[in-house]
């Protein structure tokens, strides 16, 4: 009897410099995306983010992959990826498919947010585990399966030169690079120095405790998030305010999902010096992009980028 695909949490990366030892590593683009993990096993297919939600359903697009892998057993990993007016993706376009399951709304949005599904690892084929093999055989597996087409693509990987890359990322405006050691193995679930995210640009998952008011044409509407981060402890500690980076749509959304989560004490374990701050229960995570962390250990220039919701809130810590 053949065996099933086994359900992981995808293995992630920590956040670094190049690494000194360059032709020890693969280096890839860091997609500003979601990342998936693609099941296809027994003539189904199963996306899932990578706090294991089921988000087949948000991406017909990859549902072609059924027909091209016909009847074989494979397990894919990589991002999905929207892309903005100058071709560079964009977690922000991406919004407006990551939180839609009606199929009405999604075939629409097809036509106008048509996303690609990056894909850079294979950890299961026909029957067997490739998670103990080392990375460089495991990117040999993948480039064999030849999947290229209109939803999906295998963007190169780079031997050494990462410095290169990194500054051809710059160049282009992209988020940053990543180097994996082509020994590494696949770590389920694991945080490991064998994969480093070399960011060109700092963000940060955030955790969403409140929210203040607006002024002039925001003035009674959401103009600014309170945000933190959990500690080692578990406490939720303040990171700042983030009053840029909104469309209404957005703030129309965001209003939306705050009503229900409405509380009227102070979720932080810090003190929030704002009088007339509204809070929240700190469910919603959100992604930020600032210049830098303050010796108050607050955001320096924050941006709202968008909502996530492949992480849970307690897991939200603060990146170094």
């Amino acid at each position: 009897m053949a065996r099933h695909i086994p359900q992981i949490v995808p293995m992630a990366a920590v956040t670094g410099k190049l690494p000194a030892d360059e032709d020890a590593y693969t280096f890839e683009v860091k997609w500003d995306g979601v990342r998936v993990l693609t099941y296809i096993d027994d003539g189904t297919l199963r996306m899932e983010s990578r706090n294991l939600n089921d988000i087949t359903p948000r991406y017909p697009e990859m549902h072609g992959l059924l027909d091209v892998l016909g009847g074989r057993q494979v397990l894919l990993d990589g991002e999905v990826v929207a892309f903005d007016d100058d071709g560079n993706p964009s977690f922000g376009v991406l919004q407006s498919r990551m939180h839609v399951g009606n199929p009405i709304e999604v075939r629409r949005l097809m036509e106008t947010t048509p996303v690609v599904y990056m894909l850079f690892d294979v950890l299961w084929l026909d029957g067997t585990s490739t998670m103990s093999m080392p990375l460089r055989e495991r990117r040999v597996l993948l480039e064999g399966l030849g999947l290229a087409g209109p939803g999906w693509q295998t963007p190169t990987s780079h031997v050494g030169d990462g410095a290169a890359l990194q500054e051809a990322s710059k160049a282009r405006g992209l988020e940053g690079i990543v180097a994996k050691k082509l020994d590494s193995i696949y770590e389920p679930g694991k945080r490991t120095r064998q994969w480093i995210k070399i960011k060109n640009q700092r963000n940060q998952e955030l955790v969403i405790g409140g929210w203040m008011e607006g002024e002039g044409n925001r003035e009674g509407r959401i103009g600014a998030l309170l945000v933190g981060y959990y500690d080692d402890d578990d406490e939720l500690r303040f990171a700042g305010k983030v009053g840029t980076g909104f469309t209404d749509a957005t703030l129309r959304d965001l209003a939306t999902r705050f009503a229900p989560l409405a509380r009227d004490t102070n979720p932080f374990d810090d003190h929030i010096p704002y009088r007339k701050a509204h809070f929240l229960e700190p469910e919603l995570v959100g992604q930020v992009e600032f210049l830098e962390w303050t010796h108050n250990h607050t955001l320096r220039a924050p941006s709202y980028k968008g909502l996530r919701d492949d992480k849970a809130a307690k897991d939200v810590r603060r990146e170094p």
